[in-house]
């Protein structure tokens, strides 16, 4: 079972809580035993020091009185209690009269030990070298090292799952303080998204902790959506209505020419008709297919912005003999993308040149940009457009009273602004009555890397 972010944040709270214990009573022990262990070896030292001057003493005497130092076991524990500090000591003394100890001291340790300090659980040992090539090993108790660890560890054994309880149930109590706003957050989320108001304020957003940043950033995705989905709901309903019309059309005049017996030169003229119908209702489908297209599905190509523009100005001059349209290109500029699209975009452009200033001059122009990108511009000398009208051209579906008798659906500018869009530059468009109009297609020197893309090569 997936445990919920409070539960998890507690836990974490919790374990950190515990580790934090370990790691502290870990060196509260070491430097604890570290004072303990050096109290005792001090207190050991200083007990061999007195010990170890007696025993020299009687052994000297020994030699005296006998030749050679000699002590008895007896001797060596009268020797050890003659003094409170060192009645507690055990004693080894190996030499060249031999090898005695004091009836207490292990017989297992090895005699041959180098001097210095050992620890053996709860004793410690020390071995010391005396004059004569004797060596006196000094045994002493060490209880309060062994007690000190025994009571660490009874003391973790109690105060860590305490201390991990403690702060589950605290980290649970704060986390829940914590995710307040969260759980607001999201029945603010949940509502928008049942009632579908996504321009709704959300609660806590604004430029405050994490949160409130979060917040403001659902608030921005939720109008973005909320504005895609206005625009694609006007999409579908222009798109429905200006389908409608060349379909009932189309219809209509099936009908009609079914309605009776014509003869072979009335259904030629009828079957020219229809397939000039047809003609308009694929140019709108294209277009719409292309308005539609993924970005992500782009093609990511060297694309030679000069030969689109030729092939617009040849295209333009065999649809229209009598236009006047130039093509002004004096260098190879070259941009990063899906030619089929931009093909499209640098015709409509022309094509909308054609369509609406009819007799005027065009002139389709390839440069580069100063930021290094490159940029074609159709310009015409027709009549131009008032303001009003210039800042809705480019929108799906709209067209000018003015220009509805040319035909058109009002997607040529659309398209090539999408195209724009998706390829990470713009579409600049001026114009005012009675000096002309200009459109420009701005294009970066590569495809942005959001566009994602096909790559495709050049072979």
């Amino acid at each position: 079972m997936r445990l919920t972010l409070r539960a998890r944040l507690a836990l974490t709270a919790g374990l950190a809580t515990a580790l934090a214990a370990v790691l502290v009573a870990a060196g509260l022990f070491i430097a604890v035993n570290r004072l303990l262990w050096l109290s005792q070896v001090e207190g050991l030292q200083s007990g061999a020091s007195a010990v170890g001057a007696r025993v020299e003493a009687a052994l000297e005497r020994s030699a005296q009185t006998f030749g050679v130092g000699v002590l008895s076991a007896p001797e060596l524990r009268r020797l050890a209690d003659a003094d409170p500090q060192t009645r507690r000591l055990e004693l080894r003394l190996s030499g060249p009269g031999g090898e005695v100890q004091t009836p207490r001291f292990p017989a297992e340790l090895d005699p041959a030990l180098p001097p210095g300090v050992y620890s053996l659980e709860d004793r410690l040992l020390t071995v010391r070298p005396l004059r004569g090539g004797a060596r006196l090993a000094v045994l002493a108790d060490a209880p309060v090292l062994g007690e000190a660890r025994r009571a660490f560890g009874r003391a973790l054994l109690w105060l860590l799952p305490l201390a991990l309880a403690l702060a589950a149930g605290l980290g649970y109590l704060v986390a829940g303080r914590l995710l307040v706003p969260l759980r607001r957050l999201e029945g603010a989320a949940r509502r928008i998204g049942a009632g579908g108001d996504l321009r709704s304020p959300l609660p806590g957003a604004g430029e405050g902790d994490e949160l409130a940043r979060l917040a403001r950033t659902l608030e921005g995705a939720f109008r973005r959506v909320a504005d895609a989905r206005e625009r694609e709901q006007d999409f579908v309903r222009a798109a429905a209505h200006d389908l409608r019309s060349p379909l009932a059309a189309l219809r209509a005049r099936v009908d009609a020419t079914l309605s009776r017996d014509r003869d072979p030169e009335r259904y030629r003229a009828e079957l020219r008709e229809l397939g000039t119908d047809l003609a308009r209702l694929s140019t709108l489908t294209g277009h719409l297919l292309l308005l539609a297209r993924d970005p992500a599905a782009l093609a990511r190509e060297p694309v030679p912005l000069r030969d689109l523009a030729a092939e617009a100005v040849d295209r333009a001059r065999e649809l229209a003999p009598e236009a006047d349209v130039d093509l002004v290109a004096p260098q190879a500029l070259t941009a990063h993308g899906d030619r089929v699209l931009l093909g499209q975009a640098v015709w409509n452009l022309t094509a909308n040149a054609l369509l609406h200033a009819p007799g005027a001059a065009v002139t389709v122009t390839v440069r580069p940009d100063p930021a290094g990108g490159a940029e074609v511009e159709v310009r015409d000398n027709g009549p131009g457009v008032d303001a009003p009208t210039l800042a809705r051209l480019g929108e799906a579906f709209y067209r000018p009273d003015a220009s509805r008798t040319a035909g058109g659906h009002g997607l040529g500018l659309a398209l090539a602004r999408r195209a724009a869009e998706v390829h990470g530059g713009e579409l600049r468009l001026w114009s005012e009555p009675g000096r002309g109009f200009v459109a420009t297609l701005r294009l970066p020197a590569t495809l942005p890397l959001g566009a994602g893309g096909v790559v495709r090569s050049r072979a």
